[in-house]
């Protein structure tokens, strides 16, 4: 007796899945098909938010900074009441200016007094070397240095210098105004130009050193005609002090 043979069930089930077996491991074709969902990345807020804290944090400590700073500045001068030192020109003598005609050179020799004035309490002033220049308009006839002192508390000190320069070039068109001034009746107009740095110091505590210019003007001398000096007239003097800070290379 003959045997029956049952056909499979897996040719139907394969037809009913397209008549094709799936390949396995998929294809890059089934990999990448239209029907697989594009990567799309996530933004990420956290490592903003990390920045946007940080600056916010630096912002406040720069602020309350300030704010210890200008506090404790208020009691500072609370506490000693700090002033600036004045300066005064009292005296300034030509002894002689000479002023040669062809390629322009100056020889000339300035004595000066000047008087400081320190008139705080507590502060003690230390100076550096101070540098003097005279000039007239725009040409500058005399150069010297005052050495260094200490300024104590409310304390005068007569400060003197020798001024002078020697076969200095001048410019011809400085040197033409210079010599009308020379001969104007109302005297050669004169300008006292010191400039040093100076530190403060109260007890212990010191203070960095600051530039400092002081710009004395108002004066006028006659040239002398022989060999006794020139009183120069310092009545309508007026100085001014000037606090220079330097940042980087900008002078303010």
């Amino acid at each position: 007796m003959a045997e029956r043979v049952y056909p499979s069930a897996k040719p139907a089930q394969a037809a009913a899945n397209g008549g094709a077996n799936p390949s396995f491991p998929a294809t890059k074709a089934q990999l990448y098909s239209n029907a697989r969902p594009a990567y799309r990345p996530q933004p990420r807020h956290r490592r903003r938010g990390r920045c946007c804290s940080c600056c916010l944090w630096t912002t406040v400590a720069i602020l309350v900074l300030l704010l210890l700073a200008g506090v404790a500045g208020v009691i500072f001068y609370v506490i000693y009441r700090p002033q600036r030192p004045s300066f005064a020109v009292t005296s300034l003598k030509l002894s002689y200016l000479n002023l040669t005609s062809s390629s322009p050179q100056l020889d000339s020799k300035f004595d000066l007094t000047v008087t400081a004035r320190n008139p705080n309490k507590k502060l003690v002033y230390t100076y550096d070397p101070i540098g003097i220049s005279i000039t007239s308009g725009d040409a500058d006839i005399g150069d010297g240095v005052i050495p260094a002192f200490v300024h104590g508390k409310k304390n005068t000190t007569v400060l003197r210098a020798a001024i002078t320069s020697s076969r200095r070039p001048i410019d011809a068109s400085a040197a033409s105004d210079l010599r009308a001034n020379m001969k104007s009746k109302a005297g050669l107009p004169l300008k006292v130009r010191l400039d040093t740095k100076v530190k403060a110091k109260v007890g212990s505590l010191k203070t960095p050193r600051i530039g400092v210019r002081v710009s004395c003007e108002g004066i006028r001398v006659t040239p002398p005609t022989g060999k006794t000096a020139a009183t120069a007239s310092t009545s309508k003097a007026k100085c001014k002090v000037d606090v220079r800070v330097k940042i980087w290379k900008w002078t303010f």
